[in-house]
């Protein structure tokens, strides 16, 4: 799924929920986009963002206009100059810095200063989340107290140089996608007031079918509520789901060709002595497709509490 370029009409900017993706050249913003999206042939292949592109996507019933605006010099220049177009009535800011890239921390602290400094011009405060990305874990491995050395560094920086009370850290990296996958459900779903009631109703179906761990994601790879009886049953699920959405979209494709009705309507896989469970959920042909997937003990399961819970989550989301 390619992000097109700006060009949308003044009315849907203006009901959109903004998602601004920002930050300096090369510090990773579209990567983990398109790795969200799971268009990872794109990602080898990656130019430059040139300007700014956005994509409307729906989330839990809100229309998102994400907006990824390229950071070359000239760019970021262009959005300062016209502050209106790029930064107002943003509602979350994801902030990218390439924590390799050492000799460009100043001059992307700056650059969030600028940010900051438009978002109090339209009397805005929306929440920044920086994004400490390209923190690999190869490199955690080999060169840990130094990765931590320049987290700190960062961290020092900014909270010496801005005084703005809505900033969070987060470390990333494109080679860890369910964490990637936590951190964006975990900033989107400050979006969406009813995110503990949905939590509570996959609690009860998650007991109800006797399941250690149950996610439910969108079609855009994030989580928007999720159940795990403990630590071991999170990392377990989690770590599974990029797996079963690119299998579910080969299925989709046509790889799944000679596979029974029953199974290409749901995906059963045994592993690490455990059986999960992957299902598409369907809330009604003008809504999003919505995927369930359940970690058990043991594969069984009744078709009928798949359809009452997409009914239950249906009422929460639409009604």
């Amino acid at each position: 799924m390619s992000i097109p370029h700006l060009g949308v009409k003044k009315k849907e900017a203006e009901e959109s929920e903004k998602i601004l993706f920002t930050g300096l050249d090369n510090a990773g913003k579209t990567t983990i986009i398109y790795a969200l999206q799971r268009e990872f042939s794109k990602i080898a292949l990656l130019k430059p963002t040139r300007g700014a592109q956005r994509r409307i996507f729906d989330f839990l019933g809100k229309e998102i206009g994400e907006w990824d605006l390229g950071g070359q010099l000239k760019y970021r220049i262009s959005y300062l100059k016209n502050p209106s177009k790029y930064f107002d009535k943003t509602s979350i800011c994801i902030y990218v810095i390439d924590i390799l890239a050492k000799s460009r921390y100043r001059e992307s602290i700056d650059y969030l200063k600028d940010v900051i400094k438009k978002f109090e011009e339209f009397k805005i405060s929306p929440p920044v989340y920086i994004l400490l990305h390209k923190y690999d874990p190869a490199l955690v491995k080999s060169a840990a107290n130094k990765m931590k050395t320049l987290e700190q560094d960062i961290k020092t920086m900014v909270k010496k140089d801005i005084n703005y009370d809505k900033i969070f850290f987060y470390n990333t990296t494109i080679f860890d996608l369910p964490h990637i996958i936590h951190v964006m459900s975990e900033i989107y779903l400050n979006l969406y007031p009813k995110s503990e009631l949905i939590d509570k109703l996959i609690k009860d179906f998650a007991i109800k079918v006797l399941a250690n761990g149950v996610e439910i994601i969108d079609n855009n790879s994030l989580i928007i509520g999720s159940y795990y009886d403990n630590e071991e049953t999170k990392s377990l699920t989690s770590r599974s789901n990029p797996y079963f959405l690119t299998l579910n979209e080969s299925f989709k494709k046509g790889e799944g060709r000679g596979m029974s009705t029953e199974m290409r309507n749901h995906i059963l896989v045994q592993r690490f002595q455990k059986y999960f469970i992957f299902k598409e959920i369907s809330l009604g042909s003008e809504t999003p497709p919505y995927y369930l997937l359940i970690l058990k003990n043991n594969p069984n399961f009744n078709i009928e509490d798949f359809e009452s819970l997409a009914n239950l989550l249906k009422e929460i989301l639409y009604k």
